[in-house]
């Protein structure tokens, strides 16, 4: 016989964040969503182009902006998931950003 499968729980939708964060904090859910307007403000201030590239959040994650180099075009390469050779297109320097967890985040889990 099988066992039924664990129902995992979904994840919080943004109403239901800000009404959690509001009957914990015992603020109004309109300051709360003011407070998190903000953050999201002070996240894209840190990783625009004239930021310092990076923003930690305390406890949480830190958030920084990698560059990645340009990669140039390759010719007749084989591709062993088709069985051909592809020609490979360049791929122009771009940037990425990348969430790296805390410690305190890591021992949450």
């Amino acid at each position: 016989m099988k066992k039924a499968a664990a129902v995992k729980p979904k994840a919080l939708t943004k109403s239901q964040i800000l009404n959690s964060l509001a009957e914990s904090s015992g603020l109004a859910k309109k300051d709360v969503q003011a407070v998190l307007d903000s953050l999201s403000g002070l996240i894209g201030d840190s990783v625009k182009k004239n930021g310092p590239g990076s923003f930690t959040i305390p406890g949480l994650c830190k958030i920084v902006v990698k560059d990645k180099p340009a990669r140039p075009a390759k010719k007749h390469v084989w591709v062993p998931l088709v069985k051909e050779y592809r020609d490979i297109p360049a791929k122009p320097a771009s940037k990425t950003v990348k969430v790296t967890p805390l410690k305190a985040l890591k021992d949450m889990v």
